[in-house]
């Protein structure tokens, strides 16, 4: 990696050049603390033993009037001097760490301060309100496997909270060597405990637990740490080659799954299709089952009806036929009665002219009867068969009636 660590520093410059130079460094390094050139001195004491000079020379009464106006330019002259030296101007956001006789005795804020006394001076100007990026890329950490990453970049935000700890007790150009030896040692000890393959994941996780161990390190110096993150990771060369294959094949198999379930998707779209135009038909097939069956029954309740209006019809027939029978039978029935009745009278009459004529055929036959021919057989015996014969071809004869004609009254 090209980006190398964060340099800090501290500069020796004189009290136009501090804003500058902690707001924007110097040739890419930081500057948090400026130690500003002191420009007091006793020069203006020359001045005022001069006017001690001249005022000596107008008591003495040598060109008194001349020797007094000198000097009282002279004393006004190092009084303005000293006044102007005295003047100290704190930058906003900074902190002035104030000392006499080279011990430090506290702070200035920022702000106009006047330091009569050439001895208290301000040994150093601390920023303390702003924020200061640092940059650490750790090269050659290892992972769990022991594989050494080509790269782990760490970068964090700090912010000096006590000027006169951070002044007293260790001091930027010091403090720049601490930093990156507690980063250091904090991101090896992140790198170990994660595999070679997820080394990626370092970018953008949670750094609070190292955070939390800078702050433990660095507050005794008077520097909170506010943030930190790991932007970027680098894996070593052969190992990227691999991963890049590895990704490769991940990728292509991410393709063939997107594509298979695309794949499967349309299948599957095209069998629910096929699914809804088989329920389509299989609905429309029911629809049409029950219309034919409600035709059906439309049918054979039509036909059921037909057959009880015919049933009903032949019924009805059958009834008027039976009633007409009925009432001609009744009919037959009185006009046989009557007939009966009417053929009882006929039968006595006619059984009374058939006696009648019976008694005048037996009268008739009994005046036109032969004399009886008897036949003698032998004793003691009946009819003979010839003498029977005998008496039916004569009777017919004697009694004048052709033979097989009928006796009419019989």
């Amino acid at each position: 990696m090209s980006r190398e660590f964060s340099k800090i520093k501290e500069s020796l410059a004189s009290w136009s050049d501090i804003r500058q130079l902690l707001r924007g460094g110097e040739q890419g390094q930081l500057v948090p603390v400026v130690i500003p050139k002191d420009r007091r001195g006793f020069a203006w004491m020359t001045l005022i033993f001069f006017a001690v000079y001249l005022a000596g020379m107008a008591a003495t009464g040598t060109m008194v009037l001349t020797a007094s106006l000198a000097a009282v330019f002279f004393l006004v002259v190092a009084l303005i001097w000293m006044w102007r030296r005295a003047i100290i101007e704190i930058e906003e956001g900074t902190t002035g760490v104030r000392s006499r006789w080279g011990a430090i005795t506290g702070t200035l804020p920022p702000g106009r301060h006047y330091l009569w006394l050439p001895w208290d001076r301000v040994d150093a100007v601390v920023d303390t309100s702003t924020e200061i990026p640092y940059s650490a890329p750790i090269v050659a950490c290892p992972t769990a496997e022991n594989v050494p990453l080509k790269s782990i970049e760490f970068f964090l935000k700090f912010r000096i909270v006590d000027p006169v700890a951070f002044v007293r007790t260790i001091g930027a150009g010091n403090f720049d060597l601490v930093l990156s030896s507690a980063v250091q040692d904090a991101i090896r000890q992140r790198s170990r405990r994660v595999n070679t393959e997820r080394a990626y994941d370092l970018r953008g996780s949670d750094v609070g637990d190292m955070q939390e161990a800078l702050n433990r390190q660095l507050g005794r110096y008077g520097v909170r740490v506010t943030g930190a993150n790991i932007p970027d990771v680098q894996l070593p060369d052969q190992y990227q080659q691999h991963l890049a294959t590895r990704e490769k094949v991940a990728k292509e198999l991410s393709a063939y799954e997107r594509e298979w379930e695309l794949t499967r998707k349309r299948r599957i779209d095209t069998l629910l299709m096929e699914i809804e135009r088989s329920k389509k038909t299989r609905d429309a097939r029911v629809v049409e089952v029950k219309a034919a069956h409600n035709k059906a029954r439309k049918d054979v309740a039509r036909m059921l009806e037909e057959q009880e209006t015919e049933a009903q019809r032949v019924r009805w027939e059958i009834e008027a036929r039976g009633r007409a029978e009925l009432t001609a039978a009744e009919n037959e029935a009185k006009a046989l009665r009557r007939l009966a009745d009417s053929y009882r009278d006929n039968r006595a009459v006619l059984q009374y002219e058939l006696a009648r004529r019976r008694l005048d055929v037996g009268a008739k036959l009994a005046e036109n009867a032969p004399q009886p021919l008897v036949v003698r057989t032998q004793q003691g015996t009946g009819d003979s068969a010839l003498s029977t014969l005998l008496l039916a071809q004569l009777l017919p004869r004697l009694s004048g009636t052709p033979n097989g004609e009928k006796n009419p009254a019989s």
